[in-house]
């Protein structure tokens, strides 16, 4: 493998850091800066809209631009965005830093995917867009807890400053090992939304950003959650989200190990399923840390099991748009996480975060409905295989 892969990995979890680091610091946020925690959740909500609609834009826009320079500029804005997150005065700068952040940050992550394919043998290019992957899920994963230890040692503010710091070696390793290269053409993005057209790749995109919906209404506010409910200090809040992350990796790979044994389909339906329950019974278990850990495990290790199952279903389903299908994709995950940590801050402004378990089972159920819809649909024709066939009659 080709050790530049290695340096684009790097970039790409320092970015993914940014985008849930917040999480587990939301109290500490609101009461800095005198706003609700509902409020201080919504820089998760903007974080995350922002990165799901820029990302294809900005591809668009910077199209003819070579992609070392690019990805050395769009550091350097995505390190602007960092440092002005940490001297904030106040909740509108730090809002305006974060869409800075998601802006940039989202055009890294495809730029390090793209280049990583450029940078390889062919062979070694579906490994290359894995380590790139290995280093986003694992900046989700472990963003939430790192934040959470460095903010409540440190104050809120210090990840910012880490991950600025984690920006600049990025910027080094690009300038110092990366050559020129080329940018390839883009696909339009009105013949990538076309693909949307068909009900069951639109049913199919749908069922991902309803789970992550349901996923992101409680655990973008588990901080307070496990305080309200468990009565958690913070030392201990923290030892349950590396625990929640640790698990969540494993999740990652059971879920390919279910996906090829049992089918896309099969395993869609049933992490789907027992996710739902698991989020309805969870406010019930609270009476008893161990059994409610328990149960947060496998929470944790369903909300990522079905990521591999859910791209493989997009490239058995449209295996001639699978480029464009794993980037709708990639946008309906991110408009997910928005979606979902706005839910969840109005439940608590309305009701308690008790409660956001159960609202974001509603979710789980409304993202069940959709995968059923999609994986009974008729399997999609190979449009560009016909119409070799056509020619080839000279019809």
């Amino acid at each position: 493998m080709n050790f530049r892969v290695y340096i684009l990995a790097i970039a790409s979890f320092v970015v993914g850091m940014v985008e849930l680091i917040v999480g587990g610091t939301l109290d500490l946020v609101a009461n800095d800066l005198q706003i609700s925690i509902s409020t201080a959740g919504q820089l998760i909500t903007v974080f995350s809209l922002v990165f799901a609609i820029a990302a294809p834009v900005l591809l668009t826009l910077t199209a003819k631009i070579e992609r070392k320079s690019l990805c050395l500029w769009t550091l350097f804005i995505f390190f602007i965005g960092n440092v002005m997150s940490y001297i904030s005065p106040n909740f509108m700068v730090l809002m305006v830093s974060r869409v800075l952040s998601a802006a940039s940050g989202s055009l890294l992550v495809v730029l390090c995917i793209t280049i990583a394919s450029s940078i390889v043998k062919e062979g070694y290019r579906a490994r290359a867009i894995g380590v790139i992957y290995m280093g986003i899920s694992g900046s989700l994963v472990l963003g939430v807890p790192i934040g959470l230890v460095i903010g409540n040692h440190f104050g809120w503010r210090a990840p910012f400053l880490l991950i600025a710091v984690f920006t600049l070696i990025s910027m080094i390793g690009v300038y110092a090992f990366l050559g020129k290269i080329e940018p390839k053409p883009v696909i339009p993005l009105r013949q990538q939304f076309q693909t949307l057209k068909n009900a069951k790749l639109i049913t199919a995109q749908l069922t991902s950003l309803l789970f992550l919906t349901g996923h992101l209404t409680l655990y973008a506010y588990l901080t307070p959650f496990l305080k309200a409910a468990l009565h958690l200090n913070a030392t201990w809040v923290s030892i349950f989200y590396f625990i929640f992350g640790v698990a969540a990796v494993f999740g990652g790979g059971i879920g390919g190990l279910a996906a090829d044994k049992w089918g896309s389909k099969t395993s869609i339906l049933s992490i789907i399923s027992l996710f739902s329950v698991v989020l309805f019974v969870l406010n019930k278990l609270t009476f008893s840390i161990p059994l409610f850990l328990t149960v947060m495990i496998i929470w944790s290790m369903l909300s990522w099991a079905i990521t591999p199952a859910q791209q493989n279903y997009l490239i058995e389903s449209a295996p001639e748009s699978s480029d464009i299908q794993q980037s709708l994709n990639n946008s309906a995950l991110h408009f997910g996480i928005a979606l979902g940590s706005m839910v969840g801050g109005i439940v608590i402004d309305q009701y308690s975060v008790l409660y956001n378990a159960s609202i974001g089972g509603i979710f789980i159920l409304m993202a069940l409905i959709c995968a059923l819809f999609s994986v009974t649909r008729p399997a999609i024709i190979q449009t560009a295989v016909v119409e070799e066939k056509t020619k080839a009659a000279g019809i």
